[in-house]
């Protein structure tokens, strides 16, 4: 009812004035409304324009901020296998335990830091890192075959063997292999020292030369299966 009484009263009051008088109103009023729509669409896209690209930021952020993490990590594991390579074994340890610092789980510092370990003469710690590093990745190869290396460096063949092949369940790394037939040629094992040199040189023929200067195959070096081989 009083949207029907307020509607009355403005009929009523309009129609006081002349047609020309109304017209002009009519106009102004016309001219008013446009304005007024004009306005909320114009604020309606600039406000939605702002949403748009305050979104757009955080995303962007958020990718950029991940990304660099990521590659400030795995600069830092370049790093330390450069140290690795050049048997710089403190500056190994040192970098690993950074990127340790900032990501508890990065399981490959924890491996390079055991392997750095065992050859800084320390065998206790490194393999706990090593096992730390397969508590995280069960399946990481290269610290199965650290493990493996860590056993044949302090003289723990069978449990070298054993790693050696645990390694090999997951991928055909060439180094394993050579330790396999390194470790039989300690014992003067030709037979088995041949066998898994043999796979070695398959993958690599480059592993002739190295052979040919290796101690470990010492007791087995003057068989002919070994020299014929190397040859």
């Amino acid at each position: 009812m009083a949207f029907k009484n307020r509607k009355r009263m403005s009929s009523k009051i309009f129609g006081k004035f002349s047609l020309k008088t109304k017209v002009i109103i009519f106009c102004v009023l016309c001219i008013f409304s446009i304005v007024l729509i004009g306005k909320d669409i114009y604020m309606n896209k600039k406000n939605k324009n702002v949403i748009q690209n305050s979104g757009s930021s955080k995303v962007e952020n958020s990718v950029i901020k991940s990304a660099n993490g990521e590659k400030d990590e795995d600069k830092k594991y370049a790093e330390a296998e450069k140290f690795f390579s050049s048997k710089q074994y403190s500056d190994t340890i040192a970098k690993a335990d950074e990127i340790i610092s900032k990501d508890k789980e990065f399981y490959k510092a924890y491996n390079i830091k055991g392997i750095a370990l065992c050859y800084s003469n320390n065998y206790e710690e490194g393999m706990k890192n090593i096992d730390k590093a397969l508590e995280i990745n069960p399946n990481f190869g290269y610290a199965r075959f650290n493990k493996a290396l860590a056993y044949e460096l302090y003289g723990k063949y069978d449990d070298a063997l054993n790693w050696y092949d645990k390694d090999l369940e997951i991928e055909k790394y060439i180094w394993s292999y050579y330790g396999k037939a390194s470790i039989y040629g300690r014992r003067g094992d030709v037979e088995n020292t041949v066998k898994f040199l043999k796979i070695a040189i398959d993958m690599s023929p480059d592993i002739k030369a190295i052979a040919r200067e290796e101690k470990d195959f010492n007791p087995v070096k003057d068989s002919n299966q070994f020299q014929n081989l190397i040859k």
